[in-house]
Protein backbone atom coordinates (compact mmCIF):
# COMPACT_ATOMS: atom_id res chain seq x y z
CA UNK A 1 0.00 0.00 0.00
CA UNK A 2 2.68 2.50 1.00
CA UNK A 3 4.90 1.40 -1.89
CA UNK A 4 2.05 2.19 -4.29
CA UNK A 5 1.77 5.64 -2.75
CA UNK A 6 5.49 6.30 -3.25
CA UNK A 7 5.35 5.01 -6.80
CA UNK A 8 2.29 7.11 -7.63
CA UNK A 9 3.33 10.21 -5.67
CA UNK A 10 4.01 12.55 -8.59
CA UNK A 11 1.11 11.43 -10.79
CA UNK A 12 -1.18 11.70 -7.75
CA UNK A 13 0.12 15.18 -6.98
CA UNK A 14 -0.46 16.40 -10.52
CA UNK A 15 -3.94 14.88 -10.67
CA UNK A 16 -4.75 16.31 -7.24
CA UNK A 17 -3.68 19.82 -8.20
CA UNK A 18 -5.72 19.86 -11.41
CA UNK A 19 -8.83 18.43 -9.74
CA UNK A 20 -8.37 20.70 -6.72
CA UNK A 21 -8.26 23.72 -9.02
CA UNK A 22 -11.73 22.80 -10.31
CA UNK A 23 -13.00 22.38 -6.75
CA UNK A 24 -11.59 25.78 -5.86
CA UNK A 25 -13.34 27.58 -8.73
CA UNK A 26 -16.70 26.07 -7.81
CA UNK A 27 -16.06 26.78 -4.11
CA UNK A 28 -15.70 30.48 -4.93
CA UNK A 29 -19.42 30.68 -5.68
CA UNK A 30 -20.32 29.15 -2.34
CA UNK A 31 -17.94 31.34 -0.38
CA UNK A 32 -18.91 34.64 -2.05
CA UNK A 33 -22.65 34.12 -1.62
CA UNK A 34 -22.16 33.05 1.98
CA UNK A 35 -19.94 36.07 2.65
CA UNK A 36 -22.59 38.49 1.38
CA UNK A 37 -25.89 36.82 2.31
CA UNK A 38 -24.89 34.22 4.93
CA UNK A 39 -26.63 31.72 2.65
CA UNK A 40 -25.44 28.30 1.49
CA UNK A 41 -26.49 28.29 -2.16
CA UNK A 42 -26.92 24.54 -2.71
CA UNK A 43 -28.25 25.17 -6.22
CA UNK A 44 -24.77 26.42 -7.16
CA UNK A 45 -23.76 22.82 -7.92
CA UNK A 46 -26.41 22.72 -10.64
CA UNK A 47 -25.16 26.00 -12.07
CA UNK A 48 -21.88 24.12 -12.53
CA UNK A 49 -23.79 21.28 -14.22
CA UNK A 50 -25.37 23.76 -16.65
CA UNK A 51 -21.85 24.94 -17.50
CA UNK A 52 -20.72 21.41 -18.39
CA UNK A 53 -23.50 21.17 -20.97
CA UNK A 54 -22.63 24.61 -22.33
CA UNK A 55 -19.01 23.49 -22.70
CA UNK A 56 -20.12 20.27 -24.41
CA UNK A 57 -22.37 22.22 -26.77
CA UNK A 58 -19.49 24.54 -27.65
CA UNK A 59 -17.14 21.67 -28.45
CA UNK A 60 -19.84 19.87 -30.43
CA UNK A 61 -20.64 23.02 -32.40
CA UNK A 62 -16.97 23.57 -33.25
CA UNK A 63 -16.80 20.00 -34.54
CA UNK A 64 -13.22 19.52 -33.36
CA UNK A 65 -11.40 16.43 -32.16
CA UNK A 66 -7.94 15.44 -30.90
CA UNK A 67 -6.73 19.00 -30.43
CA UNK A 68 -3.34 19.88 -29.03
CA UNK A 69 -1.11 22.91 -28.58
CA UNK A 70 -2.59 26.36 -29.04
CA UNK A 71 -5.67 24.92 -30.75
CA UNK A 72 -6.52 23.05 -27.54
CA UNK A 73 -5.93 26.18 -25.45
CA UNK A 74 -8.21 28.15 -27.76
CA UNK A 75 -10.95 25.51 -27.66
CA UNK A 76 -10.90 25.36 -23.86
CA UNK A 77 -10.84 29.16 -23.64
CA UNK A 78 -13.84 29.48 -25.95
CA UNK A 79 -15.77 26.79 -24.09
CA UNK A 80 -14.91 28.53 -20.79
CA UNK A 81 -16.24 31.86 -22.10
CA UNK A 82 -19.49 30.29 -23.30
CA UNK A 83 -19.93 28.16 -20.17
CA UNK A 84 -19.12 31.14 -17.95
CA UNK A 85 -21.69 33.30 -19.72
CA UNK A 86 -24.40 30.61 -19.54
CA UNK A 87 -23.70 29.70 -15.91
CA UNK A 88 -23.39 33.35 -14.91
CA UNK A 89 -26.74 34.13 -16.52
CA UNK A 90 -28.28 31.08 -14.87
CA UNK A 91 -26.99 32.18 -11.47
CA UNK A 92 -28.51 35.64 -11.91
CA UNK A 93 -31.88 34.13 -12.89
CA UNK A 94 -31.63 31.83 -9.87
CA UNK A 95 -31.12 34.82 -7.56
CA UNK A 96 -34.02 36.75 -9.11
CA UNK A 97 -36.46 33.84 -8.96
CA UNK A 98 -35.49 31.78 -5.92
CA UNK A 99 -33.86 34.22 -3.47
CA UNK A 100 -34.74 37.86 -4.10
CA UNK A 101 -38.49 37.50 -3.44
CA UNK A 102 -37.67 35.89 -0.10
CA UNK A 103 -35.20 38.65 0.78
CA UNK A 104 -37.76 41.34 -0.06
CA UNK A 105 -40.25 39.69 2.27
CA UNK A 106 -37.73 39.31 5.07
CA UNK A 107 -37.93 35.50 5.01
CA UNK A 108 -35.67 33.46 7.26
CA UNK A 109 -32.43 31.88 6.10
CA UNK A 110 -34.07 28.50 6.52
CA UNK A 111 -36.68 29.47 3.91
CA UNK A 112 -33.89 30.51 1.53
CA UNK A 113 -32.11 27.22 2.16
CA UNK A 114 -35.26 25.25 1.33
CA UNK A 115 -35.69 27.38 -1.79
CA UNK A 116 -32.11 26.53 -2.81
CA UNK A 117 -32.76 22.80 -2.47
CA UNK A 118 -35.98 23.11 -4.47
CA UNK A 119 -34.26 25.12 -7.21
CA UNK A 120 -31.53 22.47 -7.39
CA UNK A 121 -34.06 19.69 -7.96
CA UNK A 122 -35.93 21.75 -10.57
CA UNK A 123 -32.76 22.44 -12.58
CA UNK A 124 -31.67 18.80 -12.46
CA UNK A 125 -35.04 17.47 -13.60
CA UNK A 126 -35.36 20.16 -16.26
CA UNK A 127 -32.14 18.94 -17.84
CA UNK A 128 -32.98 15.27 -17.34
CA UNK A 129 -36.43 15.46 -18.93
CA UNK A 130 -36.18 18.29 -21.47
CA UNK A 131 -32.70 19.63 -22.21
CA UNK A 132 -30.83 16.35 -22.62
CA UNK A 133 -33.30 14.43 -24.80
CA UNK A 134 -34.67 17.39 -26.79
CA UNK A 135 -32.00 20.08 -27.02
CA UNK A 136 -28.99 17.77 -27.25
CA UNK A 137 -30.94 14.89 -28.79
CA UNK A 138 -29.00 12.42 -26.67
CA UNK A 139 -30.31 9.33 -24.90
CA UNK A 140 -29.82 8.83 -21.17
CA UNK A 141 -28.17 5.73 -19.81
CA UNK A 142 -28.61 5.39 -16.05
CA UNK A 143 -28.70 9.15 -15.77
CA UNK A 144 -25.55 9.73 -17.80
CA UNK A 145 -25.02 11.05 -21.27
CA UNK A 146 -24.41 8.04 -23.50
CA UNK A 147 -22.36 10.02 -26.01
CA UNK A 148 -19.22 12.05 -25.35
CA UNK A 149 -17.28 14.43 -27.61
CA UNK A 150 -13.58 13.71 -27.60
CA UNK A 151 -11.57 16.79 -28.45
CA UNK A 152 -8.40 16.66 -26.33
CA UNK A 153 -5.24 15.01 -27.61
CA UNK A 154 -3.39 14.27 -24.39
CA UNK A 155 0.39 14.45 -24.52
CA UNK A 156 3.05 14.84 -21.84
CA UNK A 157 4.45 18.37 -22.01
CA UNK A 158 6.87 17.69 -19.16
CA UNK A 159 8.54 14.28 -18.88
CA UNK A 160 11.32 14.24 -16.29
CA UNK A 161 11.75 10.86 -14.67
CA UNK A 162 8.65 10.16 -12.57
CA UNK A 163 7.24 13.64 -13.24
CA UNK A 164 4.95 13.57 -16.25
CA UNK A 165 2.58 16.49 -16.75
CA UNK A 166 0.00 16.13 -19.49
CA UNK A 167 -1.14 19.14 -21.48
CA UNK A 168 -4.74 19.05 -20.20
CA UNK A 169 -3.64 18.93 -16.53
CA UNK A 170 -1.31 21.88 -17.02
CA UNK A 171 -3.91 23.96 -18.85
CA UNK A 172 -6.54 23.25 -16.19
CA UNK A 173 -4.29 24.19 -13.29
CA UNK A 174 -2.78 27.31 -14.85
CA UNK A 175 -6.16 28.44 -16.19
CA UNK A 176 -7.78 28.10 -12.77
CA UNK A 177 -4.95 30.02 -11.09
CA UNK A 178 -5.22 32.88 -13.60
CA UNK A 179 -9.01 33.07 -13.14
CA UNK A 180 -8.66 33.19 -9.36
CA UNK A 181 -6.01 35.91 -9.56
CA UNK A 182 -8.36 37.95 -11.75
CA UNK A 183 -11.17 37.47 -9.22
CA UNK A 184 -8.89 38.47 -6.36
CA UNK A 185 -7.99 41.69 -8.16
CA UNK A 186 -11.63 42.37 -8.98
CA UNK A 187 -12.73 42.04 -5.36
CA UNK A 188 -9.89 44.16 -4.00
CA UNK A 189 -9.40 46.86 -6.62
CA UNK A 190 -12.72 47.65 -8.27
CA UNK A 191 -15.58 49.77 -6.97
CA UNK A 192 -18.03 46.89 -7.25
CA UNK A 193 -15.59 44.60 -5.46
CA UNK A 194 -15.32 47.07 -2.60
CA UNK A 195 -19.13 47.19 -2.51
CA UNK A 196 -19.21 43.39 -2.16
CA UNK A 197 -16.76 43.51 0.74
CA UNK A 198 -18.62 46.37 2.39
CA UNK A 199 -21.93 44.53 2.13
CA UNK A 200 -20.35 41.41 3.59
CA UNK A 201 -18.97 43.41 6.52
CA UNK A 202 -22.02 45.50 7.42
CA UNK A 203 -25.03 45.65 5.06
CA UNK A 204 -26.78 48.45 6.98
CA UNK A 205 -23.73 50.73 6.93
CA UNK A 206 -23.11 49.87 3.28
CA UNK A 207 -26.61 51.09 2.40
CA UNK A 208 -25.98 54.34 4.28
CA UNK A 209 -22.78 54.79 2.27
CA UNK A 210 -24.70 54.51 -0.99
CA UNK A 211 -24.13 50.86 -1.85
CA UNK A 212 -26.92 49.30 -3.90
CA UNK A 213 -27.46 45.97 -2.12
CA UNK A 214 -29.50 44.41 -4.93
CA UNK A 215 -26.80 45.27 -7.43
CA UNK A 216 -24.12 43.81 -5.16
CA UNK A 217 -26.06 40.59 -4.61
CA UNK A 218 -26.70 40.20 -8.34
CA UNK A 219 -23.02 40.81 -9.07
CA UNK A 220 -22.04 38.25 -6.45
CA UNK A 221 -24.24 35.57 -8.02
CA UNK A 222 -23.01 36.54 -11.49
CA UNK A 223 -19.35 36.27 -10.55
CA UNK A 224 -19.92 33.00 -8.71
CA UNK A 225 -21.78 31.61 -11.73
CA UNK A 226 -19.01 32.66 -14.10
CA UNK A 227 -16.47 30.89 -11.88
CA UNK A 228 -18.62 27.75 -11.89
CA UNK A 229 -18.93 27.91 -15.68
CA UNK A 230 -15.19 28.26 -16.12
CA UNK A 231 -14.69 25.32 -13.76
CA UNK A 232 -17.22 23.32 -15.81
CA UNK A 233 -15.25 23.95 -19.01
CA UNK A 234 -12.03 22.80 -17.35
CA UNK A 235 -13.83 19.78 -15.88
CA UNK A 236 -15.19 18.87 -19.32
CA UNK A 237 -11.74 19.22 -20.86
CA UNK A 238 -10.43 16.65 -18.40
CA UNK A 239 -13.30 14.15 -18.15
CA UNK A 240 -15.24 14.87 -21.38
CA UNK A 241 -18.58 14.02 -19.78
CA UNK A 242 -21.75 15.90 -18.94
CA UNK A 243 -24.78 14.52 -17.17
CA UNK A 244 -27.59 16.04 -15.21
CA UNK A 245 -26.39 14.76 -11.82
CA UNK A 246 -22.74 15.71 -12.27
CA UNK A 247 -23.01 18.70 -9.97
CA UNK A 248 -24.20 16.75 -6.93
CA UNK A 249 -21.04 15.11 -5.60
CA UNK A 250 -18.71 17.73 -7.05
CA UNK A 251 -20.82 20.46 -5.48
CA UNK A 252 -20.61 18.80 -2.07
CA UNK A 253 -16.85 18.55 -2.43
CA UNK A 254 -16.57 22.18 -3.53
CA UNK A 255 -18.60 23.21 -0.50
CA UNK A 256 -16.27 21.04 1.59
CA UNK A 257 -13.33 22.90 0.04
CA UNK A 258 -14.91 26.25 0.95
CA UNK A 259 -15.40 25.13 4.56
CA UNK A 260 -11.93 23.59 4.66
CA UNK A 261 -10.27 26.83 3.57
CA UNK A 262 -12.55 29.08 5.61
CA UNK A 263 -16.10 29.74 4.43
CA UNK A 264 -16.46 33.30 3.18
CA UNK A 265 -12.76 33.63 2.30
CA UNK A 266 -11.92 33.72 -1.40
CA UNK A 267 -8.28 32.77 -0.93
CA UNK A 268 -9.45 30.13 1.51
CA UNK A 269 -11.48 28.56 -1.32
CA UNK A 270 -8.25 28.26 -3.33
CA UNK A 271 -6.36 26.69 -0.45
CA UNK A 272 -9.24 24.39 0.48
CA UNK A 273 -9.84 23.26 -3.10
CA UNK A 274 -6.21 22.40 -3.79
CA UNK A 275 -5.85 20.70 -0.39
CA UNK A 276 -8.99 18.63 -0.94
CA UNK A 277 -7.84 17.58 -4.41
CA UNK A 278 -4.49 16.45 -3.02
CA UNK A 279 -6.10 14.60 -0.11
CA UNK A 280 -8.38 12.76 -2.51
CA UNK A 281 -5.60 11.85 -4.88
CA UNK A 282 -3.22 10.69 -2.15
CA UNK A 283 -6.03 8.75 -0.48
CA UNK A 284 -6.70 6.92 -3.74
CA UNK A 285 -3.03 5.95 -3.95
CA UNK A 286 -2.93 4.71 -0.37
CA UNK A 287 -6.27 2.99 0.02
CA UNK A 288 -7.68 2.62 -3.48
CA UNK A 289 -9.94 4.84 -5.57
CA UNK A 290 -13.07 3.55 -3.80
CA UNK A 291 -11.90 5.29 -0.61
CA UNK A 292 -11.16 8.73 -2.05
CA UNK A 293 -14.48 10.25 -0.95
CA UNK A 294 -14.11 8.78 2.53
CA UNK A 295 -10.63 10.30 2.85
CA UNK A 296 -11.81 13.72 1.66
CA UNK A 297 -14.70 13.99 4.09
CA UNK A 298 -12.70 12.47 6.96
CA UNK A 299 -10.20 15.30 6.53
CA UNK A 300 -13.07 17.79 6.66
CA UNK A 301 -14.35 16.31 9.91
CA UNK A 302 -10.90 16.50 11.47
CA UNK A 303 -10.44 20.12 10.40
CA UNK A 304 -13.85 21.09 11.79
CA UNK A 305 -13.06 19.32 15.05
CA UNK A 306 -9.77 21.12 15.64
CA UNK A 307 -10.21 24.32 13.60
CA UNK A 308 -13.90 25.03 12.95
CA UNK A 309 -13.17 28.26 11.08
CA UNK A 310 -11.14 26.42 8.46
CA UNK A 311 -7.49 26.64 7.47
CA UNK A 312 -7.37 30.41 6.98
CA UNK A 313 -10.26 31.11 9.31
CA UNK A 314 -11.27 34.52 7.99
CA UNK A 315 -14.46 35.74 6.40
CA UNK A 316 -14.91 37.86 3.28
CA UNK A 317 -15.33 41.06 5.23
CA UNK A 318 -12.11 40.53 7.21
CA UNK A 319 -9.82 39.19 4.54
CA UNK A 320 -8.40 41.11 1.63
CA UNK A 321 -9.69 38.27 -0.54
Amino acid sequence: MFSDFIHQFWPSTIDGLSLGAVYALVALGYTMVYGVLRLINFAHADIFMVGTFAAMWTVKTMGVSDLGGFALVGAILLSAVVAGAVSGGGAVVLELVAYRPLRKRGASRLAALISAIGASIVIEQLFATIVIPQVFDLPKEKGKIAQAYHFVHRTDLIDIGPIKIANDRLIIFLGAILIMIALDQFVNRTKLGRGIRATAQDPESAVLMGVNIDRVVTATFLVGGVMAGAAAALYYARFEEAWYFSGFLLGIKAFTAAVLGGIGNIRGALVGGVALGLFESYGSSLFGSQWKDVVAFSVLILVLMFRPTGILGESLQQARA
